[in-house]
């Protein structure tokens, strides 16, 4: 297992599109578990593939939260909103690529995803609460969009000199 630095907004592979993947190959299984083993250490509750510098379609999540509960991983390779509630649920959302930074976002409450599991199988689940979000944000990652960008320009400025502020702090440690 391998715990892979987490690229920091502003950061140009943060804003691409990412390829879907064709193949679900031993490294990419590897890479799934390598990418969950980097977010529980950060500690967070999803990660997508860009955010570690590789732009495919995969991300990883798993949005247990209460104390004793068993964790519930899960990988998805081209995952896909297949529908979504009209229903809204503001959520205040962070970020592990823009670290202690928060604000609330709207999107839908609840939605249905389909994906590739890593055995190469089709998996459509519907997910609410945290779940939906967390889901719906890291798609977003997949299609270079951050949560900031849902946010108003003046918010969205004060976060990203923030960012920079940060990344200059960190190349000088």
């Amino acid at each position: 297992m391998a715990i892979y630095p987490i690229l920091i907004h502003p950061d140009p592979r943060l804003k691409k599109v990412c390829e879907p993947v064709d193949d679900i190959t031993p490294e990419l299984r590897k890479l799934a578990d390598d990418m969950l083993e980097t977010m529980y250490d950060a500690p967070g509750v999803g990660l997508a593939a860009p955010q570690i510098g590789i732009l495919k379609r995969l991300i990883v999540l798993d949005c247990v939260k209460e104390e004793g509960e068993a964790p519930k991983p899960v990988a998805m390779f081209n995952p896909e909103i297949t529908w979504e509630s009209d229903e809204i649920s503001t959520y205040e959302e962070g970020c592990l690529s823009i670290p202690e930074q928060y604000a609330d976002v709207d999107r839908p409450a609840i939605v249905k995803a389909r994906w590739l599991d890593v055995d190469g199988k089709v998996q459509e689940e519907q997910f609410d609460g945290l779940w939906a979000t967390c889901v719906q944000h890291e798609i977003d990652h997949l299609n270079g969009k951050l949560f900031i960008d849902y946010l108003g320009s003046m918010k969205r400025q004060m976060i990203t000199r923030k960012m920079q502020k940060l990344k200059r702090e960190r190349t000088r440690t």
